[in-house]
């Protein structure tokens, strides 16, 4: 009777749990049993092990064969779990020796020919490893890269299990040559779902191109961007098409601050998980923008699918930008969805097969258009909406959801003096970047040593004890509480965009002028506060 053991990981949304694949051979009639709640592709894993280790020059167990995952009453799904099954049996084959395998944590198919084919999801399976304790991993050649992204792990790639068994055994490694450069390589497939990036509209590249400076006129919709920049706010545009909303939105990614190690593995690991991370690019460095359909539904907003949910635009948009072009068209049930990772950073999915918990910390950028044909608020635009329809169009974004929107701004139709240039142009994205940057090194230095970061994350009872404003600036702000503009929480949000204000400008705290500006963009009621003609906060 041989037995032995291997480690891999299984995945339950975006955290993995380090599984044992045990394999056992006994006399008896050659069989192969696989047992551990695995899932149909992990059933099928039979087949491929068995031609996989024929096809690279062992010998298969004529025995009973019993393969089991531990522990049993996780869900396992998906095909990485090939090379751990094929090492497992050969350990207890003698074919390699079962103490050489024992700690080691493998991921990875194999195909019918013993090539290990690359699988989604590797960064946050060897996060998981490590926290495990786990330092000596092997992983498909394609994916090594992003598995050394965590530190303290030994990564070993490998193209076949024919060189994993060589390496293994101290023989010779035979030479798997690669795809020629150039040429299409199948093996790549694993990495990508068909039509993910797309489906959600997510942004495959860096959204580095578009500049601030293309965008002409709009100071109060630029001076709400950058607010919303320094502090994490959400943003509502909504006015007439061809504003400009769209290409504010398209430049905010730019504005924002560079992800850090910590915030860019988070990232990379949900598009990992996804299947929406470009090859070659291990790290997402840049704050990602996701801006889906409008016909999109409420599983692809928060996650969702068959099985355990999976990644949704609110997940994919994590520590980004997450646009909403034409938010009354969504459906009312998906934007109502969206209310608890506004609050929590975090969407909670429960579906039969289980509950997952997928990061959802995002900046929220909504448009819209005054009414179904747009021209309600141009003069001689000949709007012809009828104002019941114009009252249900608007009435399609709740109440709870604008409540918890800080930043709510008109954009007006650019003149012509402004278009054409003749006004002059605003600043480019790099200087707004650099006062972004400058204003969020303030917000971190007056809240470290708490769990807050940025000003959108503090809760207003700390803003209200802790932090407390200059004498006297709150009195708009408690006119507009007693006539019913504002609610408790439209309150204490007010007092966070008006720390992000003064953090911008460089005050140590918000003066009346920051609150005026802050109930300005929070209410659309001027209060006679001054802006800069290029759009930025003095």
């Amino acid at each position: 009777m041989g037995f032995a053991r291997a480690c891999s990981v299984a995945l339950v949304g975006v955290e993995g749990v380090v599984v044992e694949v045990q394999a056992d051979l006994e006399p008896g009639v050659a069989a192969f049993t696989l047992v551990g709640l695995p899932d149909k592709s992990l059933v099928e894993s039979r087949d491929r092990v068995r031609a996989a280790i024929v096809n690279s020059g062992a010998e298969w167990p004529q025995k009973k064969l019993t393969v089991g995952l531990s522990p049993a009453s996780v869900p396992k799904s998906g095909s990485g779990f090939d090379l751990a099954v094929a090492c497992a049996v050969l350990g207890a084959a003698e074919r390699i020796d079962p103490k050489d395998i024992a700690d080691l944590l493998l991921i990875g198919e194999l195909g019918l020919d013993g090539r290990v084919r690359p699988v989604r999801g590797v960064l946050p399976a060897v996060l998981a490893a490590a926290e495990a304790g786990y330092r000596q991993v092997v992983v498909p050649e394609q994916t090594a890269g992003e598995a050394s992204l965590v530190p303290g792990v030994s990564v070993l790639g490998v193209r076949s299990l024919r060189q994993l068994i060589a390496v293994l055994t101290n023989e010779p490694v035979p030479d798997e040559a690669p795809a020629p450069q150039g040429s299409p390589d199948a093996m790549l497939a694993g990495l990508m779902v068909p039509g993910a990036g797309v489906g959600t509209g997510l942004a495959m590249e860096p959204v580095d191109g578009p500049d601030l400076a293309d965008v002409a006129g709009q100071r109060k919709a630029r001076t709400a961007l950058e607010v919303a920049a320094a502090g994490g706010h959400h943003l509502l545009l909504h006015g007439p098409p061809g504003a400009g909303k769209t290409m504010l939105a398209e430049r905010l990614p730019g504005v924002l601050p560079p992800l850090t190690r910590r915030e860019s593995l988070e990232v990379t690991a949900v598009h990992s998980v996804a299947g929406i991370l470009p090859p070659g690019e291990p790290l997402v460095r840049t704050p990602p923008y996701c801006a889906p359909h409008h016909s999109a539904t409420m599983q692809s907003l928060v996650g969702g699918g068959n099985g355990l949910p999976r990644p949704g635009a609110v997940s994919l948009a994590h520590r980004g930008v997450l646009f909403l072009d034409e938010t009354p068209e969504f459906s009312g049930k998906a934007l109502d969805a969206l209310r608890q990772p506004l609050e929590s950073g975090h969407v909670v999915v429960a579906r039969s097969a289980g509950v997952v918990r997928l990061p959802a910390r995002f900046l929220m950028v909504l448009a819209a258009n005054p009414c179904p044909c747009g021209r309600h608020s141009l003069h001689g635009a000949g709007c012809e909406c009828p104002p019941s329809a114009i009252r249900r169009y608007q009435a399609r974004l709740s109440g709870p959801l604008l409540d918890r929107v800080d930043l709510r701004v008109g954009v007006e139709p650019v003149d012509r003096v402004d278009l054409l240039g003749q006004g002059g142009r605003g600043e480019p994205t790099a200087a707004v970047a650099a006062r972004v940057r400058a204003a969020r090194e303030r917000t971190a230095a007056r809240l470290q040593g708490t769990p807050w970061s940025v000003n959108c994350e503090v809760p207003g009872h700390e803003l209200r004890t802790r932090w407390p404003v200059a004498s006297g600036a709150l009195a708009a702000a408690e006119r507009d509480m007693e006539r019913g503009l504002l609610t408790a929480r439209g309150l204490d949000r007010v007092l966070r965009v008006a720390w992000t204000i003064a953090d911008l400008a460089g005050r140590d705290r918000p003066q009346a002028c920051d609150v005026d500006l802050a109930l300005d963009l929070r209410t659309g009621i001027s209060r006679g506060v001054p802006m800069a003609a290029d759009g930025g906060v003095r």
